[in-house]
């Protein structure tokens, strides 16, 4: 069966690493600082000015002051510091980040990734999703296989206002985990339940299926 949003974050967190500088998007992204291993230090970097944020808090936890970048309540670990988005964007533009997690409306098989625009649509700003694509050393995008009419997100070529070009390295979606490689998209692992046949069919870009595609461990 297909992931839910929170199977996929889980996934994404079996991806970090001790002492990594992690950076985590609006939306599913933000999902993964519940699932960090026990014992593992994450430092979580926030572009609105936090670093060492925790997981979302329980009701008692809640402190309207801590807010992550989508605007949502959330938690800050032992040791934990504040500083303004332009001292924010400068650890960020300056590659301080290990890895950033984003969602995606669309990524091509060429690594290039749309989220930050639809035409036609409002929206406050492009916000920093351009600076990570153009400065974390690993980024890693969160979404759904295809979008809600069924249509693949996963494309030759991204048909929305590009947020970066070559920049992914590793999608992870409800149905699959797929590497960006020269040649296009490499599935290495799928959801519980779930034919390659199926991701097949849902992948418009070029699929690759690597000799032993895995079963998720979740």
């Amino acid at each position: 069966m297909a992931l839910d949003k929170y199977g996929i974050a889980k996934r994404i967190a079996q991806e970090l690493r001790d002492g990594m500088y992690v950076n985590l998007g609006i939306g599913i992204p933000t999902l993964v600082a519940n699932y960090i291993p026990a014992g593992m230090m994450i430092m979580i970097q926030s572009e609105n000015g936090m670093l060492g944020m925790g997981p979302y808090p329980d009701e008692e936890e809640l402190d309207p002051d801590l807010i992550n970048a989508g605007k949502e309540t959330v938690t800050i670990l032992p040791g934990g510091a504040f500083f303004d988005s332009a001292e924010s964007f400068g650890m960020i533009r300056a590659g301080k980040v290990d890895m950033t997690v984003l969602g995606a409306m669309e990524v091509s098989e060429k690594g290039d990734i749309a989220n930050w625009k639809i035409p036609g649509k409002m929206v406050k700003g492009m916000g920093g999703a351009m600076d990570l694509v153009a400065s974390a050393r690993n980024i890693i995008v969160a979404m759904q296989h295809t979008n809600p009419k069924g249509e693949s997100k996963l494309l030759p070529e991204c048909t929305l206002p590009l947020t970066g070009i070559r920049c992914v390295r590793r999608v992870v979606t409800e149905l699959a985990v797929l590497d960006i490689m020269p040649e296009g998209f490499l599935l290495i692992e799928r959801a519980p339940g779930v034919s390659v046949e199926e991701i097949r069919s849902r992948t418009l870009g070029k699929l690759m299926v690597s000799a032993e595609v895995r079963e998720m461990q979740l």
